[in-house]
């Protein structure tokens, strides 16, 4: 945590979508910063800016493609420039696509390397700029079981998560001793979603055992790691149901 009151500030939550990033950016908001919420289509973040609004915190909604060097210096010069200093950086973008290895085209691997880690470096590395600056930040990245082992079918997306965490442990290692406290997050389990709702069923049924994740805890989480003094930082969180297994 920085020495300056965490009341104050920009949240910049990057891949704010109708669940865990929706529920980190609420969070956030509630907590006194101002939220600066990024899709590639602004249009879909309304719902979410209205949301926060209502509840009395303060949300904005930018359309950025953050697998692009230049969108993403421009989102964070403007953001710096006309609503105030990004004190935490979420990146929260997934792309978690299956196929098998046999089928997998080298177009479909590459993106998902750009959506889930490339992208993922570019707008940490523009925050981390301007927080070294002031010597103060937090940097957290949302990982998944894939950054921990491979599964069949999912070796694409396996690739970036483990690069996304590499790159966390990296800047993390780096940019600690000066005030800027990065983490990453292994969210290991279903998430209560529509998706899963859909798709699967029988796992989502499990949601009255809590045996699924809750996205409103997942982002109390993000808060706590946002809030921990500098003498006991976390840099790795597993968070996963109690009955997940692992």
């Amino acid at each position: 945590m920085s020495g300056q009151s965490q009341q104050q500030g920009v949240a910049l939550v990057i891949g704010a979508g109708d669940s865990t990033g929706g529920a980190i950016a609420r969070r956030f908001a509630a907590g006194g910063l101002t939220v600066c919420v990024t899709r590639r289509s602004a249009d879909k973040l309304q719902p979410l800016v209205d949301s926060i609004r209502a509840a009395g915190g303060r949300a904005l909604a930018f359309g950025s493609d953050a697998r692009k060097e230049e969108e993403v210096a421009a989102l964070v010069e403007r953001i710096e420039a006309e609503i105030g200093p990004i004190e935490v950086l979420v990146f929260n973008i997934g792309a978690n696509v299956p196929s098998s290895v046999l089928d997998e085209t080298a177009r479909k691997y590459f993106k998902i390397w750009e959506m889930a880690c490339f992208s993922g470096f570019l707008n940490a590395r523009e925050v981390a700029r301007r927080m070294v600056q002031r010597e103060r930040g937090t940097i957290l990245f949302t990982g998944a079981t894939a950054a921990l082992r491979g599964a069949a079918n999912f070796a694409a997306f396996a690739g970036a998560k483990h690069a996304l965490r590499a790159l966390a442990q990296s800047m993390a290692r780096e940019l600690g001793p000066r005030n800027i406290h990065v983490a990453h997050v292994v969210v290991d389990g279903a998430i209560d979603t529509e998706f899963i709702r859909s798709n699967f069923p029988e796992r989502y049924a499990l949601k009255d055992q809590d045996g699924i994740l809750n996205p409103d805890h997942i982002a109390e989480n993000y808060w706590h790691l946002h809030q921990q003094p500098r003498d006991a930082w976390t840099f790795e969180l597993d968070l996963r149901p109690w009955m997940e297994r692992w």
